[in-house]
C-alpha cells in the first residue's frame, strides 16, 4: 500500500479492502518525480547471490529514497549489529517515465547493493500508471488487455536497461503486488486472464535485455481478498519467487487463524512448495490488533521456520517497531528476537539473551543529517550531532532528551 507521509514519523492513512470484509494496510511513503528530477512524497532464474542460507535474509522498508539507506544504519545498531541484507524501495505509480526508473533515489539504493555480494535490492514495481486513482473495472479491463497485446513493453525494457546500467541486474521486482484486492489500477480482479498474460508480457520484455539477472516476485496479500489470488498466478515460467504480504489483520484474528484461514499464510507455504519456487515477506507488520506482542513472537517464529528468500518489515506506524513508539511491547520481542543476529543459528539454537526494552533513538529532522562521532560520544555522553542543510548553523540533538 502507498500514500503521504512528511517526517520520520509516518503516520499514514488507512483503508478497507473491498470484497471480504478486510481492513488493507496503511498506505506507505513512495516518491513522485517533479518536473525538475526531485522526488518528494505523494499519494498516491539463475541461483544469485542472496539465497537464504541457515537464517532468512532479513531487512526493513524505512524509507523509499536514500533516507531509508541511512536509516538501515541506524536500525542495525539498534539491534545489536544485526546484519540487513535486504533493502526495499518502491517506484512511483503515477506516470510511465517513473515506472521506467526515472526517479534518481534508485542511485542510492544501487550503491547501497553493490557495497557486498550478498545483499539483496528488492523494488517493487507497478504495471500501470495512475496506479491509486481509483480507475474503473472496465478501464482497468481495457488497459490489461493492451498491456497483453504488447503496448507496454518498451516502458519495461526501459527499466531493466535503466537497472542493468546502474550495476544492479540482479534485483528482485515485486510485479503487481496485491493484484488481489481493489487498491491498484493493476489489480487482477476485473480480467485475471489478461492480468496474466500482461504479467508474462512484462517478464518477457525485461529478460529480453542483454546483462539481466533479474528475479519477478508474485506478491498477493494475505488471505483471499476481492479475488482469491491463485486465480492470478501467471505461471512457473515467469515467476521466480512466491511472495506475500501479510499484516497483522482483520481485528481479532489470531495468529492461528491468519495460518488456517483459505489463502493464508499456510496455503502460501503449500503453494510455493508444489510450484517449486522460495518464499518471500516483502511486506509484514503490525496492524488492527495494536501492540501485538505475540503476533510478533509467531511471525518472526514462522520466518524463521519456512525460511523465505528475504522478509522486509514495514517499520513505519502502525506496522512497525522502530519508528513507531506506540508499539513498544513488540518493539521488545522484534528487538530481542534479532539482537544481534550475524552468525549462523546453532542447532539447537539457545534461548536469547534478554535484551532491555529500550525506546528507539528519534531520527534526526529530514533537514538535518548524522554525523557519526562514535560509540565514546554516543554512549558516554548520550550525544549525537547532525549538521543541517542551512550549512551555517548546526543542531546538537540527544536520543535521551538531554
Amino acid at each position: 500500500m502507498v500514500g503521504i507521509a512528511v517526517s520520520a514519523a509516518l503516520v499514514p492513512g488507512s483503508g478497507h479492502a473491498v470484497g471480504t470484509g478486510e481492513e488493507r494496510a496503511a498506505r506507505r511513503p513512495v516518491p513522485m518525480a517533479t518536473a525538475g528530477g526531485e522526488s518528494f512524497t505523494s499519494l498516491g532464474s539463475p541461483a544469485l547471490a542472496g539465497e537464504p542460507g541457515p537464517l532468512p535474509a532479513t531487512g526493513a522498508y524505512l524509507h523509499y529514497g536514500p533516507q531509508g539507506v541511512a536509516r538501515m544504519t541506524w536500525l542495525s545498531r539498534w539491534l545489536g549489529g544485526t546484519d540487513l541484507r535486504v533493502g526495499h524501495t518502491y517506484l512511483p505509480g503515477d506516470l510511465w517515465t517513473n515506472i521506467e526508473g526515472a526517479p534518481r533515489f534508485l542511485d542510492a539504493w544501487a550503491d547501497w547493493r553493490r557495497e557486498r555480494d550478498d545483499r539483496i535490492l528488492v523494488l517493487n514495481v507497478p504495471m500501470l500508471e495512475r496506479n491509486e486513482e481509483g480507475v474503473s473495472d472496465d478501464e482497468v479491463r481495457a488497459l490489461l488487455r493492451r498491456g497483453a497485446a504488447g503496448e507496454f513493453d518498451a516502458h519495461y525494457r526501459r527499466l531493466a536497461e535503466r537497472l542493468i546500467g546502474l550495476k544492479v541486474p540482479d534485483t528482485v521486482l515485486v510485479l503487481g503486488w496485491e493484484m488481489n484486492g481493489t487498491t491498484y489500477t493493476h489489480r487482477c480482479g476485473p480480467d485475471p486472464e489478461a492480468w496474466k498474460a500482461y504479467w508474462n508480457r512484462i517478464v518477457g520484455a525485461m529478460r529480453s535485455v542483454p546483462g539481466q539477472r533479474f528475479r519477478f516476485d508474485f506478491t498477493p496479500s494475505r488471505g483471499r481478498d476481492a479475488v482469491p489470488w491463485t486465480k492470478c498466478y501467471p505461471g512457473d515460467d515467469t515467476v521466480d519467487i512466491i511472495g506475500m504480504d501479510a499484516y497483522d489483520q482483520p481485528r481479532g484474528t489470531s495468529f492461528d487463524g491468519q495460518v488456517a484461514e483459505p489463502y493464508g499464510l499456510r496455503a502460501h507455504v503449500d503453494f510455493a512448495k508444489a510450484h517449486g519456487k522460495p518464499l518471500s515477506y516483502p511486506e509484514w507488520g503490525l496492524f488492527r490488533n495494536g501492540d501485538n506482542p505475540e503476533y510478533m513472537r509467531r511471525m518472526l517464529a514462522w520466518i524463521d521456520e519456512h525460511k523465505p528468500l528475504y522478509n522486509t518489515l514495514t517499520d513505519y506506524c502502525p506496522h512497525g517497531v522502530w519508528q513507531c513508539r506506540q508499539n513498544s511491547k513488540a518493539a521488545a520481542v522484534y528487538r530481542s528476537a534479532l539482537y544481534g543476529r550475524t552468525e549462523p543459528a546453532p542447532t539447537p539454537a539457545p534461548a536469547p539473551t534478554p535484551v532491555p526494552e529500550t525506546t528507539p533513538a528519534p531520527l534526526p529532522s529530514q533537514d538535518c543529517s548524522p554525523v557519526d562521532l562514535g560509540d565514546w560520544a554516543e554512549h558516554l555522553l548520550g550525544w549525537r550531532v547532525c549538521i543541517r542543510r542551512d550549512w551555517w548553523s548546526s543542531t546538537w540533538w540527544s536520543p535521551w532528551g538531554r
